[in-house]
């Protein structure tokens, strides 16, 4: 894992530099915003609206409108996987033919973040639907030209995916200790779920750096902190449904409601080659989300059954835990938040980046019609 990190980072150096050297800067003129039918004032949030009970933005189903670029674009998109429910609107975009409605012939590839991200520095890639990790800001830091230009969801109120702690004698949820405890995760050091983990171990009167971390494979976590091989877990979606009711264990914290923690991350093809193809990449994205994904769309049982074909899970499984809440927005704040984390787990260094070169809410604000 060491070994890995390190090479990751000497490629990163690397890429940086040249990509200092390459980058042009975003377009010296303003782009024309213009309004869209079907998406006026419930089309754009507040980003500094923090509320956990915010409604997402929302235009009218099937708005925006397809505006088909004049020469077809060919698009490279990296996920980490295809059978998440936060990519969910992505694979539907594709199957009801909604990227190729703006000309746009979308392929989806799956790569990790490490492994993708100089590559969409490169320009190898165009899109990266995951999440601004350590990783990212890193490369960020050092020089790359990527920037975080849409969410992708929050959870619902309901949702109990996140940190679970395993109670000792005479323990609550409120009075559980963290401090020095060890702690199960698919994911490592570097992902965002390092802010809302940070936030309960803060509540808790832990350190991040007390904590002992134990990456496992998806069907260890549980055990481990069933079995007693750890104190803590991060259960996602829908394992949490298993020592859910548990007086043994508790549920301490998972991902803030209202604030979306990742989604789509573009490279300089879209920020300074093509701008018009990122515009269009994101109407159609949102377009997805106000046709399929408002409200409960898990409510809808053909709807839920099509979607876990698509997703090739068991439709059981998904539709026993809460529909996620797309959110195509980005909060103001949440980048900063992130970065705090990474710090209290030690896994950045050097002074935070600046919110305006990580974040940037141009290409969704113009995709439904808001002018700044």
């Amino acid at each position: 894992m060491r070994r890995r990190l390190t090479v990751l980072a000497a490629a990163l150096a690397l890429l940086a530099g040249c990509a200092a050297q390459e980058a042009g800067g975003r377009p010296a003129k303003p782009r024309t915003i213009e309004p869209v039918a079907g998406c006026g004032a419930r089309a754009w949030t507040d980003p500094a609206d923090l509320a956990k009970n915010r409604r997402p933005a929302r235009c009218d189903k099937g708005a925006p409108a397809a505006r088909p670029l004049k020469k077809q674009r060919s698009l490279t998109i990296a996920t980490g996987t295809l059978n998440a429910e936060y990519v969910a609107p992505i694979r539907m975009a594709l199957a009801k033919g909604e990227f190729a409605k703006e000309g746009l012939d979308v392929h989806l590839k799956v790569l990790p973040t490490p492994e993708a991200l100089p590559l969409l520095a490169k320009g190898d890639l165009d899109v990266l639907w995951a999440a601004p990790e350590a990783a990212v800001l890193n490369g960020i830091a050092g020089g790359f030209d990527i920037r975080w230009v849409a969410g992708n969801f929050s959870p619902d109120p309901r949702s109990k995916s996140g940190l679970w702690v395993r109670l000792g004698k005479g323990e609550t949820a409120r009075s559980a200790s963290l401090k020095g405890a060890s702690l199960g995760t698919m994911i490592g050091k570097g992902s965002v779920i390092m802010y809302p983990m940070d936030r309960s171990f803060a509540r808790h009167g832990a350190r991040m750096d007390s904590v002992t971390f134990q990456q496992l494979g998806s069907s260890d976590v549980l055990t481990a902190l069933t079995g007693g091989g750890v104190d803590a877990a991060w259960l996602l979606d829908p394992v949490w449904r298993t020592v859910d009711g548990d007086k043994r264990y508790a549920f301490l914290g998972g991902q803030p409601q209202g604030e979306p923690l990742g989604g789509a991350l573009y490279g300089p093809n879209l920020l300074q080659q093509d701008p018009d193809a990122g515009v269009a990449f994101l109407r159609a994205y949102i377009r997805t989300v106000n046709t399929y994904f408002r409200g409960d769309y898990k409510a809808d049982r053909a709807f839920a059954a099509e979607l876990a074909r698509l997703l090739k899970v068991d439709a059981d499984v998904l539709t026993a835990v809460p529909s996620l809440r797309m959110d195509w927005e980005i909060r103001k704040g949440t980048a900063d938040r992130l970065q705090r984390a990474y710090r209290d787990a030690r896994v950045t260094k050097g002074p935070p980046v600046p919110e305006n070169r990580l974040v940037d809410r141009s290409f969704y604000a113009e995709a439904v019609g808001h002018r700044p």
